[in-house]
């Protein structure tokens, strides 16, 4: 079930909030005049879903290379990946 909490709420619990959201690790939803306004989340809680966002496109972006036929044998991919390690590139 959703937490959800008016801007007033927000202005005068923000430590109740706060710590809701660090220790939850899930957004609360703040209205505003009774409508849906913002979603408030801790920063840890942030950077996990821009990283699962992050993840989801780079594996789209492999399942497109696969369906396109642009891929390359896996033997190939380590040796440059060691060579250029080995120039300092990495």
């Amino acid at each position: 079930m959703p937490c959800i909490r008016s801007s007033t709420d927000l202005r005068n619990n923000y430590n109740e909030i706060s710590t809701f959201c660090h220790e939850s690790r899930e957004p609360v939803f703040i209205t505003k005049n009774g409508q849906g306004d913002l979603a408030v989340m801790s920063i840890d809680a942030y950077e996990a879903l821009n990283g699962k966002l992050e993840l989801y496109r780079l594996l789209s972006e492999g399942r497109k290379a696969v369906n396109e036929e642009r891929v390359r044998p896996f033997e190939d991919v380590m040796r440059d990946l060691w060579q250029e390690a080995d120039n300092g590139k990495l």
